[in-house]
């Protein structure tokens, strides 16, 4: 037999748990659980996160009437294909994102004009962090 604390949701218990042999039965009773322990000690802190990327071109995301494109999901950006003061059309692709090992067109949700890039080929983005603005 040998006992074990394991905390589950903040939750600490005590178990015992019996060794199997060829021909043995296994189990594994739950002991009341242990007086709460203090809180969790937490994982290492998470990286910081890089550094933004400077925008290429002024940022015009508070501008009247001015539609961001956004990242749906983390990843790094393979390929930028508009540049500022380019007219784009309802679905065509602004830039590549690489994420989970597969590339992802993003495309422009409307008709506009790109007002701003603010991402560059090879950039780290998280999810929803503003790649492109359109006015």
């Amino acid at each position: 037999m040998k006992k074990y604390n394991i905390t589950v949701n903040g939750t600490s218990y005590e178990v015992v748990v019996e060794e199997v042999s060829a021909g043995g039965v296994f189990s594994a009773p739950v002991v009341a659980p242990a007086a709460p322990v203090a809180a969790p000690v937490a994982a290492a802190p998470k990286a910081a996160a890089p550094a933004p990327q400077k925008p290429v071109a002024p940022a015009a995301a508070g501008a009247k009437g001015s539609v961001t494109i956004t990242a749906p999901m983390p990843g790094t950006i393979l390929d930028v294909k508009v540049s500022v003061g380019q007219s784009v059309k309802k679905g065509d692709t602004v830039c590549v994102l690489e994420a989970m090992k597969m590339e992802n067109d993003i495309p422009a949700p409307q008709d506009g004009v790109v007002a701003s890039v603010n991402v560059q080929k090879g950039a780290s983005v998280g999810a929803n962090d503003v790649i492109v603005t359109l006015a």
